[in-house]
């Protein structure tokens, strides 16, 4: 975890993580820690009726000097996004964070202190936004803690965070921005449920030219919407309770299962196996020997990252893994495709079936360019939506990654579809093909 004077770079790398909903009421633990400042949760939308809830317990510090602690300088504050560029400046004058100009003081440990020793275990905190800010009318805010005695001083306490705004009397733990998501999610589930039965009947009235590939895809396809279910029941109940309530495991398993899936059916797809050569070449075999483990790898970092508050000091380093990991897998799976689309463009040139190979190959370019606007859109275009919309908008970027996810599964369906006129599927040339493909 980084101090408020590295706050930019840590707020631009936050923002690449890709990662389920977390619940809205968080538990955060610290453990013999000085750093300045901690982020204890995201940024959060607030509507004009936000409220923070803070309950700290099991407080304890260790100072290496002998003078007498001010823990009126160890607390909890809130800050815009973009506030926080000045927070650097302040700190490098010597400004606390808790006193800076741009934040909004909340709980200071002298309160805490007070109550442990008064025998009190939880020290509770509530207030509404429109407390601490003036002319409030929302707003995107972040929690730190603060620690103006660091080095000296060490803490360790628990805390649980709630963060809610209040609509017709209820709480209500979404994020302004997020409140579309629930039905987002429903309605793409619905979506993608078709998907999967009208690609289904397709295989199955086609099924002499049918291949074990699309019964990949349809397993694909079915995944991501089941995957779409579980967020919007994720989404729904944070909504009314703070936590996913068990939705977020039936997320980590069928994200689990739709990653792989996806970059397996991409690379089996871009070196035309079952259909157009019954093995797969040694190098595209290796293609799949690295993707697949590290999108294990990538689905186990995932449900540790969930499983944890940005206050941990490893949480940024899984962040940066994860991240690093994702950008490996999708890099590696266009390898095969260009391996296939340099095979066939050789074919085409020595052999006598110039036309059928000349095809072929126009559909695996087609397939690759497909690929590659895919990978660039969700990574990069969905990362800059996130970064620059105004935050009761965010929901859009979510839109337009499940509408670009819909988009290229369909578009992917139809080119190679299981019917006798596509040139991709004729069996002709398998053993040419295939001696090709060799290394």
């Amino acid at each position: 975890m980084r101090v408020v004077r590295h706050a930019p770079a840590a707020l631009v790398a936050l923002c690449l993580v890709l990662s389920a909903a977390k619940a809205r009421i968080t538990d955060s633990s610290l453990q013999r820690d000085i750093r300045n400042t901690v982020l204890i949760v995201e940024p959060f939308g607030f509507s004009e009726a936000g409220h923070i809830d803070l309950n700290v317990s099991a407080f304890t510090q260790y100072h290496t000097k002998d003078a007498k602690v001010d823990f009126s300088q160890l607390g909890f504050f809130i800050t815009t996004s973009e506030a926080e560029a000045q927070l650097e400046v302040d700190f490098a004058a010597g400004t606390c964070a808790l006193d800076a100009e741009n934040t909004a003081k909340l709980l200071t440990f002298d309160k805490v202190y007070a109550d442990e020793e008064k025998g009190t275990p939880i020290s509770s905190y509530s207030s509404q936004l429109s407390d601490h800010v003036d002319k409030f009318s929302g707003g995107e805010f972040s929690l730190f803690f603060a620690n103006c005695l660091s080095p000296e001083t060490a803490v360790s306490f628990d805390v649980r965070v709630s963060l809610y705004n209040v609509k017709g009397g209820q709480s209500d733990y979404l994020s302004v921005g997020e409140d579309n998501l629930p039905t987002l999610y429903m309605v793409a589930f619905v979506l993608f449920t078709a998907a999967t039965a009208v690609w289904g009947s397709v295989v199955v009235r086609a099924r002499q030219n049918a291949h074990r590939i699309h019964y990949l895809m349809i397993a694909l396809v079915a995944c991501k919407a089941l995957t779409l279910l579980s967020q919007a029941g994720m989404y729904h109940l944070i909504r009314i309770t703070g936590h996913p309530d068990g939705w977020n495991i039936a997320y980590y398993i069928f994200t689990f299962m739709r990653g792989i899936l996806f970059f397996t059916v991409v690379v089996l797809v871009g070196t035309g196996w079952s259909y157009m050569k019954p093995l797969l070449a040694e190098k595209e075999k290796r293609i799949l020997m690295i993707v697949i483990p590290l999108q294990v790898f990538a689905e186990v970092a995932i449900v540790i990252l969930d499983e944890n508050t940005p206050a941990s000091r490893n949480w940024f380093t899984w962040r940066d893994m994860l991240h690093l990991v994702d950008i490996i897998c999708c890099c590696a799976i266009l390898f095969p495709i260009v391996w296939s689309i340099k095979h066939l463009r050789e074919a085409s040139q020595t052999d006598g079936k110039a036309a059928r190979n000349l095809a072929k190959l126009q559909l695996f370019q087609h397939f690759y360019v497909m690929v590659v606007v895919y990978i660039y859109f969700t990574r990069i275009v969905v990362y800059l939506l996130k970064s620059t919309m105004p935050y009761h908008l965010i929901w859009l970027s979510d839109a337009a990654d499940v509408l670009a996810t819909l988009v290229f599964y369909v578009a992917t369906a139809s080119k190679f579809r299981p019917h006798a006129e596509n040139p991709y599927f004729n069996l002709s040339q398998d053993d040419e093909l295939a001696e090709t493909a060799d290394p």
